[in-house]
């Protein structure tokens, strides 16, 4: 009998409560409220494991784990040997950047030169230094990061920032950005054969495609029924079903929820009636 599938997810910080809610959505039973670190799921043969963001790169190349979300800016951190990104999760949006007091006379990346930078991504600090033809002093930090040029402990910072806000209250301005990052969904090289790692992954994708997605239903009758389907720009060609009455149909359509203020209105003028909207809850196109 096979280990059970173990998931490495983050156990605080801004992508734990997402990463939950994704899972749960996608039909993983991840248990609430409970302090254990690895919480077994057994009706579907899983181990949640709940660590550290910043550890789980590490714990899925060294096998503590099949599977698992961390930020793509961890996964450069660590370095991708032996993992394989299988999906982009279209949240935990933000970007490391390289910032400086206000007070300060530096104002662009090539003034860092000689400078003391502290950050939590030495690796990929140093790499974009690198790149960018600059020789600085990295001070690594594992907190508190935006403290250091206040006392004394560096001249710039490189961190991640998601709206700026903390960087403003520290009087902090950024001069340089050195990545963009959002979550991910990793599965060790050796694991992704295991048939359950593709159920997953295919489970998450349909509900990640279905979330700016809706279904549209409505009645339309046979005069403007050519008409009312030329205004839905839906996924595939909207379903056209008979009604009791003869001279109606019932169109399904599944259409972007971005789209639909200007699309109710046009459809209502043109016939339309009886309009639903409902949501999706998992979608394979």
């Amino acid at each position: 009998m096979s280990a059970p599938l173990r998931i490495a997810i983050p156990s605080k910080g801004r992508l734990a409560s997402p990463t939950t809610q994704l899972l749960r959505d996608a039909g993983i039973a991840v248990p609430g409220d409970d302090r254990r670190l690895l919480v077994p799921v057994e009706e579907q043969d899983i181990e949640m494991l709940l660590a550290r963001t910043d550890d789980i790169p590490t714990l899925i190349r060294d096998g503590a784990a099949d599977v698992g979300v961390a930020g793509g800016n961890q996964l450069l951190e660590h370095g991708s040997d032996g993992l394989e990104t299988l999906l982009d999760l279209g949240y935990g949006s933000c970007r490391l950047v390289l910032a400086v007091p206000n007070a300060s006379g530096i104002s662009a990346t090539e003034h860092l030169a000689g400078a003391r930078i502290a950050t939590s991504h030495p690796r990929v600090l140093s790499d974009y230094l690198t790149a960018q033809g600059l020789t600085a002093s990295v001070v690594t930090l594992s907190g508190s990061i935006e403290l250091a040029p206040t006392i004394g402990a560096a001249d710039a910072i490189c961190d991640l920032v998601s709206t700026g806000e903390t960087l403003r209250q520290n009087s902090l301005r950024v001069i340089a950005e050195v990545m963009r990052s959002e979550a991910v969904l990793l599965a060790r090289v050796q694991a992704v054969p295991d048939p359950r790692i593709a159920v997953l992954q295919t489970a998450v994708e349909s509900v990640l495609a279905a979330r700016p997605k809706r279904y549209l239903m409505l009645n339309a009758p046979d005069s403007a029924l050519d008409a009312i389907v030329e205004l839905l720009p839906g996924l595939d060609a909207p379903t056209i079903l008979p009604l009791a009455r003869s001279d109606m149909h019932a169109v399904h359509a599944v259409v972007n929820a971005a789209d639909l203020p200007r699309l109710l209105h046009p459809l209502k003028e043109a016939g339309a009636s009886g309009l639903l909207v409902l949501p999706i809850e998992h979608l394979i196109p």
